[in-house]
């Protein structure tokens, strides 16, 4: 082998090492040889090499388990960053995470309206040189930028067919790395949120896995056989969409009518509660003008026992468990993973999504599938974005002026 195809070698060894330390954060050089599939004497001369150009350090020991403790390794906190971007249909969070995981800076959340909104791509582009700015980190050290959306996404083309339309049309990923001047990778919100599962939450090892995204719309993210599946042209997982509804008086977002997004969403709790306070409903809720307002507020009275909160967030929850049902029975997955932003409802959804299973499921499949909410919560996002940039981390070119490894 050429000394040229050795080199290549070893650099693609070591972005797959940072890659899998950063998944695992604290590990072994014996567990990373089985992760790599290559020798230890391989990966422990590129652990080296990591270590003397400050990437990657020693973490102590790993616990006992009878016989001599091996050295476990962790990144270097402040040699890479992660700007990861979080959009709904109204909010935008951008979050900045170093090699470990921790956050540089905290979460900043603008309100940013996707639909109809000509000023959103470049309201997006200001976003981010600000929040890199306000981190006060070095921006070579920046990886990549990930941004997770809403809509019909195609990762590899870099296209949201439903939101932020470049001037020509063109993919909307070069147009933001022209823009920004670093490497950007996109994907579909709910896709993101099973990859955090997968990786950090409560889906890892799991070989078939629904996240079910509670959000502005209700999403899916699809693990089977232990990967994120996508579907042919990357679009699986429009559970919003799915005609569930008999209200065919209210129009949904894609144009058709009756989905699950027009009955059973975070915004559809908002505005119902200010219908429902504007009509007279005896409540304790205070009036908020906002949907993210009035979400918080209700969520708040619903942990306090209001009653009317609690409604809301039954129907709710019967409607998407009635449409899990319609997932147990055709996937057949070992978990369903409340995730997302209404994670933080969880404990209040389970009774109706489960008395919604009990009506629609046949016991046998429902029996062997658990339903549990996500430990990462509306974090899970962010974690989610932040490790799509990481996965493609070296893969094919790094933005900077200094190749990391």
């Amino acid at each position: 082998m050429s000394t040229a195809g050795r080199s290549s070698i070893d650099s693609l060894l070591k972005y797959d090492i940072i890659k899998n330390i950063y998944f695992e954060q604290s590990i072994s050089c014996a567990d990373l040889s089985d992760l790599v599939g290559k020798s230890i004497p391989l990966v422990t001369k590129a652990i080296s090499e990591l270590i003397e150009t400050g990437h990657i350090v020693e973490n102590g020991y790993a616990a006992s388990t009878g016989g001599r403790r091996p050295l476990v390794y962790s990144l270097k906190a402040n040699e890479i960053f992660i700007v990861s971007v979080a959009m709904d249909q109204l909010y935008t969070r951008v979050t900045i995470f170093d090699g470990m995981n921790n956050q540089v800076l905290p979460t900043y959340t603008v309100e940013l309206r996707l639909l109809d909104n000509k000023n959103a791509l470049n309201e997006l582009i200001d976003i981010i040189n600000e929040s890199i700015v306000q981190a006060g980190i070095d921006r070579f050290k920046v990886i990549g930028v990930g941004i997770g959306m809403p809509g019909f996404v195609n990762s590899k083309l870099g296209i949201n067919y439903s939101y932020l339309q470049t001037p020509d049309h063109d993919s909307l990923r070069d147009y933001l790395e022209k823009a920004l001047r670093l490497s950007v990778y996109l994907d579909n919100d709910s896709s993101l949120i099973a990859l955090a599962e997968s990786k950090f939450g409560l889906a890892k090892g799991r070989k078939d896995v629904m996240v079910i995204n509670i959000g502005w719309g209700i999403g899916l993210g699809m693990i089977m056989n232990g990967e994120l599946f996508r579907g042919h042209n990357g679009y699986a997982g429009e559970f919003s969409h799915i005609p569930i509804s008999d209200n065919d008086e209210t129009l949904c977002e894609c144009g058709k009518r009756g989905c699950l997004e027009t009955e059973a969403t975070l915004r559809v709790v908002a505005n119902k509660a200010i219908q429902l306070i504007h009509a007279g409903k005896i409540t304790n809720l205070p009036l908020k003008n906002s949907a993210e307002e009035m979400y918080e507020v209700v969520l708040v009275a619903a942990n306090k026992g209001d009653q009317m909160a609690i409604e809301l967030f039954s129907d709710m929850g019967y409607k998407i468990g009635k449409g899990i049902s319609i997932l147990i029975h055709i996937i057949n997955p070992e978990l369903i993973l409340l995730s997302g932003r209404g994670a933080a409802a969880g404990k209040i959804l389970m009774a109706p999504i489960q008395q919604a299973l009990n009506k629609y499921c046949i016991p046998r499949l429902a029996e062997y599938t658990d339903v549990k909410v996500s430990k990462l919560g509306q974090d899970a996002y962010s974690i989610g974005v932040a490790a799509l940039v990481m996965e493609n981390f070296g893969t094919p070119v790094f933005h900077t002026e200094k190749q990391p490894v």
